[in-house]
């Protein structure tokens, strides 16, 4: 650290202030909890010490007492990956006692030096420059060894002022730890939330005022006969394409009875709906088609985009990235035009190694100017009459999200087939009611969409508030100065303050429960 110090102040190398021993025990451990504990890097996370996955060493150790930990010892991580070289926590008296600490962890036994202060400057921005600038590479890992750790010089604040400045940063990050808890809090009743709307979306709640205000609509079920007759023209339409394609122009309308009406829905054993709205099988509502297995031997740097499982987001959209597209050349979309997916419609994922993020059973809506091959495992669904978001909502709620967890089969590739999804009882409402809640959740879940945004920027924000908090420690304005605390103070360079006993405190067999207690 270069600069003006605040007044009383002064700098000092490590060496001055702490006695090190720059190498831990090396010796084989074991998982044998009668032994001591041998704290390791994987011991601190977030500049704390946590007592898990603990390795043991056996009491009667030849490199006892000088290895065992005394509270205020400072651990300093000297090799690893560049971002993990230099993870330090302190040992305090509310942690298990006796501990040790492994080879690549270097110790440090502070004089008259806070060492919580030394742990706060190794974290600031300081800290982590003076740890990018000494690293070097020993086999592939990054390194920084215990006689440059020893020249580091750094801030020495009178004694008395040491101590409101961590007591100052213990103040703040306890602060700072709820608030982020909080944070983390909100995604999952962000989530409740969302699938509460539209729960309430599909049960009539949203649209229960508008119902009462509009009794002479149009029922959903003159709707539904219309979509009956709709869908069997689109058959029509899609079959008599297929003929002449083929070169089988029919001369007559015979090829017309080879058309089957979808079964009505057995609406026996399902709940009742509000006045107005009617059940049917998506069969009856919307056509299902399986994508095509495209070979993988063919990708392409350029070409059509293939749509895959991974391409399919939570939020309802088709992502494509770097990493997760592929593509084939154009002629399999010239060779098969009718697995060309374009803007604005609806896809569905039909496998997943799980069912968690609703990955089987996810649906997307394409964007306007989409255009992409439909890949195997993968379903294009072309909904009749009701517009193709009011789908995305439906196939999202909890209603059909409960309908998937039923396939769940136990093993390790999860499966539905759209020959499931035809079965499948979905509700119908008047096209105004389902137009004025296409509106109603765009609204609201936009609303949450928002607030989760807000949350991860919030998120993001708090190391940079660590950094302008440590920095302000180290400017000597994070606390008032006192005239009273006089000059900061070095102590002369000499052995370890503390060198330890040879006696092993707590040498008992200590409990697991005892541990995590402590811990």
């Amino acid at each position: 650290m270069t600069g003006r110090l605040p007044k009383g102040w002064s700098r000092a190398r490590v060496d001055d202030l702490a006695a090190l021993v720059q190498y831990g025990s090396s010796s084989k451990t074991s998982e044998d909890e009668a032994g001591i504990p041998v704290l390791r890097m994987g011991n601190i996370v977030d500049g704390r010490l946590v007592f898990e996955g603990l390795k043991y060493l056996p009491h009667k150790h030849e490199e006892f007492p000088e290895l065992l930990l005394k509270p205020g010892d400072v651990l300093f991580n000297r090799t690893n990956s560049p971002e993990l070289v230099g993870k330090t926590a302190v040992f305090t008296a509310e942690h298990p006692s006796p501990c040790s600490f492994a080879s690549y962890l270097i110790r440090l036994r502070f004089r008259e030096y806070e060492p919580n202060l030394f742990a706060a400057y190794l974290n600031s921005t300081h800290g982590r420059a003076w740890i990018r600038s000494c690293v070097t590479q020993q086999v592939g890992q990054a390194n920084v060894s215990g006689g440059k750790l020893k020249e580091l010089e750094i801030p020495v604040p009178p004694l008395n002022e040491q101590r409101r400045i961590v007591a100052k940063l213990e103040t703040l990050r306890a602060r700072s730890s709820r608030a982020r808890e909080a944070l983390d809090a909100v995604p999952a009743l962000l989530e409740k939330l969302r699938q509460s709307i539209l729960a309430a979306a599909f049960r009539g709640d949203l649209t229960r005022h508008w119902r009462a205000k509009n009794k002479d609509v149009e029922p959903a079920s003159k709707l539904l006969e219309r979509i009956r007759i709709e869908r069997r023209k689109k058959w029509e339409e899609s079959e008599l394409a297929k003929l002449k394609a083929k070169g089988k122009a029919p001369t007559d309308d015979r090829w017309k009875s080879k058309y089957t009406d979808p079964e009505r829905v057995d609406t026996t054993r399902l709940p009742d709906l509000p006045e107005g709205w009617c059940w049917a099988a998506w069969q009856e509502v919307g056509f299902s088609q399986n994508g095509r297995a495209f070979p993988s031997s063919e990708y392409a740097e350029d070409g059509e985009k293939l749509l895959r499982p991974g391409n399919l987001h939570v939020s309802g959209k088709l992502e494509w990235t770097q990493a997760n597209t592929r593509r084939m050349p154009r002629r399999w979309a010239e060779e098969y035009p009718d697995f060309v997916v374009g803007g604005n419609e609806l896809v569905m994922n039909l496998t997943a190694q799980s069912l968690k993020d609703e990955f089987l059973g996810r649906v997307c809506l394409s964007g306007p100017e989409e255009r992409c091959l439909l890949n195997q495992r993968i379903a294009r669904l072309t909904p009749i009459g009701l517009p193709p978001r009011y789908w995305l909502w439906f196939f999202k709620s909890p209603m059909f999200r409960r309908h998937v967890d039923t396939l769940n089969t136990g093993s390790l590739i999860q499966h539905m087939f759209t020959s499931q999804l035809d079965e499948f009882a979905v509700p119908i409402m008047p096209l105004a009611e389902a137009n004025l809640l296409i509106e109603l959740l765009s609204e609201r879940l936009e609303g949450a969409r928002a607030t989760m945004m807000l949350v991860k920027e919030q998120s993001a924000r708090f190391p940079e508030i660590d950094r302008a908090i440590l920095a302000k420690a180290f400017r000597g304005e994070l606390v008032p100065q006192d005239s009273n605390d006089g000059a900061a103070r070095i102590p002369n360079a000499g052995p370890d303050p503390d060198p330890g006993s040879s006696e092993l405190p707590n040498s008992g067999k200590r409990t697991r429960n005892t541990r995590r207690k402590a811990s």
